[in-house]
């Protein structure tokens, strides 16, 4: 019987490539994004995941950084995108415009090209809010956001069959 070419031999385990993620965050507040990106890495970085990083100057530029790389990335596309930043409420309607335009420039994204994204921009009404959700702990929403694209990664592999 003929050996087909490239065929595995028995019992010899398939080479899984890592999956390939995207980091986008917002540098607005400094000290926060550090937080929330060392927590996004040590989670990718468990997982074994080779991660790109894009910075933007705040959460309004997020989804359209992730949508920019993304589409310049069709040879070697990502499997995922983690999206980081922080909205502090101020005294101004600014806060509501940049929460949910960015909010929904993600969700947009996600729909219309089936990206499995983690949402880890903070919406707070304080600085201390903030510093809570960007702790080195189990609090921290860059750790959640980056769990939550390894989860939607998973998810959209299951369903492909």
């Amino acid at each position: 019987m003929a050996k087909k070419a490239g065929a595995a031999k028995p019992g010899a385990a398939k080479k899984v490539a890592p999956l390939r993620i995207l980091i986008v965050e917002a540098r607005y507040y400094v000290h926060l994004a550090d937080a929330l990106l060392r927590g996004a890495m040590k989670v990718l970085e468990e997982a074994g995941c080779v991660v790109d990083t894009l910075t933007v100057p705040g959460a309004l530029e997020v989804p359209g950084a992730i949508a920019m790389a993304t589409t310049a990335r069709k040879k070697q596309p990502y499997d995922g995108v983690v999206a980081l930043g922080c909205v502090i409420q101020g005294e101004t309607y600014h806060f509501e415009i940049v929460s949910n335009e960015s909010a929904r420039g993600l969700m947009d994204l996600t729909l219309n090209q089936q990206l499995c994204i983690g949402n880890g921009i903070l919406t707070v009404d304080t600085p201390a809010q903030a510093t809570a959700r960007s702790s080195d702990d189990d609090r921290n929403k860059g750790a959640h956001a980056a769990k939550a694209a390894l989860a939607m990664i998973a998810l959209k592999k299951s369903l492909a069959g």
